[in-house]
């Protein structure tokens, strides 16, 4: 089996299994994105520790997750429980625990270890306030999200094709030397073409909120792409993981995501 027919296979089965999960319930929203919190984390650690750093990984992963743990308990069980100072007592017993590591660099160890979730989980929580944007904020809208997940992906898409096609330019060919510039404008075109359908069916934004939003996604996740080949160039890889068949691991694919979500929530927290 080529590695184009492996991605394309991939791709359609867990793009499936996203979307019912985003459809289905704010829980399974909350769920699906824990469940890319912890492996993404994983993956990271691990990497780092191949890399013969020594970050925390438990501490590490319980400020990741301990966000997205109140409004879990909340729509599950219907009762508040406000966990989220845990966030700001974590990192520093992540600070004193490193005393008694007997580490040769342990502020190395801490700052990676705070690197996890500031890399990967504190976006996707912030991804999950997305879904409350918009129309009606107090309710989840899970249009929202898809919305947002067809534009990163048309980037991705059109990006590809742009690039195998077009590209001569060489984008930023230190870290990634197969990106182009046409390749950006292409990923650029589609996301901007599919955000003006969807503005058409999914009503938590007007439609220029949403060809913004399209700018923003398109560029800030390029620049999630180029984060993460520093990352593996930083630690020899060539894939963050194996657990995706023909796109890697799970930083490999929600790359563009972890970059551009802090940046789209913050504009529209802006312009509320």
């Amino acid at each position: 089996m080529s590695n184009l027919t492996q991605r394309i296979i991939t791709a359609v089965i867990g793009a499936s299994l996203v979307i019912s999960a985003i459809l289905y319930s704010e829980v399974t929203f909350i769920l699906f994105l824990l469940l890319i919190v912890i492996l993404g984390m994983l993956e990271f650690y691990r990497h780092l520790k191949h890399d013969e750093k020594q970050p925390q990984v438990i501490p590490g992963l319980l400020l990741g997750v301990i966000p997205f743990m109140t409004p879990l308990i909340e729509s599950i069980f219907g009762v508040s429980a406000n966990l989220l100072p845990l966030v700001l007592i974590l990192p520093y017993i992540i600070f004193i625990r490193e005393l008694y590591s007997k580490a040769e660099k342990p502020f190395t160890n801490i700052a990676l270890t705070l690197l996890g979730p500031i890399y990967l989980s504190f976006p996707l929580f912030l991804f999950y306030l997305y879904s409350f944007q918009g129309s009606s904020p107090d309710h989840y809208h899970p249009t929202n999200v898809l919305g947002y997940l067809f534009i990163l992906w048309s980037a991705d898409t059109g990006a590809y094709f742009a690039g195998r096609f077009l590209g001569k330019r060489k984008l930023f060919e230190r870290i990634s030397p197969k990106k182009t510039w046409e390749g950006f404008a292409g990923g650029l075109l589609l996301s901007l073409i599919v955000a003006f359908v969807i503005s058409h069916y999914y009503a938590g934004f007007d439609r220029i909120t949403w060809m913004i939003l399209a700018i923003i996604i398109a560029t800030t996740g390029a620049f999630g792409d180029l984060v993460e080949s520093l990352f593996k160039r930083s630690i020899a890889v060539k894939d963050s993981g194996s657990i995706l068949p023909g796109h890697g691991g799970i930083l490999d694919r929600f790359d563009g995501l972890f970059i551009s979500a802090p940046f789209v929530f913050v504009y529209l927290l802006l312009m509320s």
